[in-house]
């Protein structure tokens, strides 16, 4: 016990008095299963180094703001056998993060685009990552208000550090000026820097008349679907599952198109002087088709199915 009062301020100078917590137990180990002096330093070095990621693990997940309950091993695929399993495995990986590549997660209302978002977003915090999690509304506000006392810029800069920003429902409310240039400028500054992960009960079609603006909008959408990862999720709500009880539970819905073309445009007089379509391929795929007039078509491919629309005249 003295050669361990001895170690203490010496251990704590070098800043490796965590060894304490396991040096009595690994000390009382290598004398009964007479291990090496390298063995012993060998054990006692791999406490200290799965204390230290421990505890920036519970960093990054405290400045991520994700909720820690909401992880993959949490998360009910069996409740949607619709969702892409093995897609939503590959993104766990955090590839995508270190490609600097974006990830949009796209479906109705309750079928856990929220949970897969958090919980791919703790995922990239385990693999050592930076991460941050906020709802693309409160982002546009918190932006606004950094006008009114000078720190728009620092307030920006909180978007374009994290390695990875997770904006969760998106499109959920409008987005009122000056949102839409707020919304340009973290997109364009993370566009090649940094990945976004972003959820949204719209189709991908539809964000574009979120901006209020044509040439905007082209701006950010190019930038921010350029080699995206998509993930689109159908089927019924689960929330809404749970209250009927299973025996009121409806089998998810299926969408079997295999090779037509669905027109996103408004009937009558369109907002936009830009015709949106969604094609889909036999092969699974969707290609996004944004075209404005007098300029180039923009096209992006997207993978997984398209869910039934019950919102607005489309």
């Amino acid at each position: 016990m003295d050669l361990q009062h001895q170690l203490t301020p010496r251990l704590k100078r070098l800043r490796l008095s965590g060894i304490l917590e396991t040096l009595e137990v690994r000390n009382q180990q290598a004398i009964a299963e007479k291990w090496s002096y390298v063995e012993f330093l060998t054990r006692l070095a791999e406490d200290e180094v799965e204390r230290r990621d421990h505890k920036q693990l519970t960093l990054r997940l405290r400045r991520a703001t994700v909720n820690t309950g909401k992880t993959l091993e949490s998360f009910d695929f069996a409740f949607n056998p619709s969702i892409n399993r093995q897609q939503v495995l590959d993104l766990a990986t955090s590839l995508y993060v270190q490609q600097k590549r974006n990830v949009l997660i796209c479906g109705p209302t309750g079928v856990g685009k929220s949970h897969l978002a958090q919980a791919l977003g703790h995922e990239a915090c385990r693999r050592g990552y930076d991460v941050l999690f906020t709802s693309a509304h409160k982002m546009l506000l918190h932006l606004n208000g950094g006008r009114a006392d000078g720190s728009y810029a620092r307030r920006l800069n909180a978007y374009l550090k994290p390695e990875l920003l997770i904006l969760d429902d998106f499109g959920l409310k409008p987005i009122l000026p000056p949102g839409p240039e707020d919304l340009y400028d973290v997109v364009n500054e993370r566009y090649e820097r940094g990945s976004i992960l972003l959820s949204s009960n719209r189709t991908p079609a539809e964000w574009y008349e979120l901006f209020n603006d044509t040439l905007l909008a082209s701006a950010a959408l190019d930038r921010l679907l350029h080699n995206a990862h998509t993930l689109f999720i159908t089927g019924e709500s689960y929330r809404a599952q749970a209250a009927a009880g299973p025996e009121r539970r409806a089998p998810p819905a299926r969408t079997d198109r295999s090779s037509q073309e669905l027109s996103l445009i408004r009937s009558g007089e369109p907002r936009f002087p830009a015709p949106l379509l969604l094609r889909h391929n036999a092969a699974g795929g969707h290609i996004l088709v944004i075209q404005t007039a007098g300029a180039a078509t923009y096209r992006h491919r997207f993978l997984g199915p398209v869910w039934p629309r019950t919102r607005g005249p489309f």
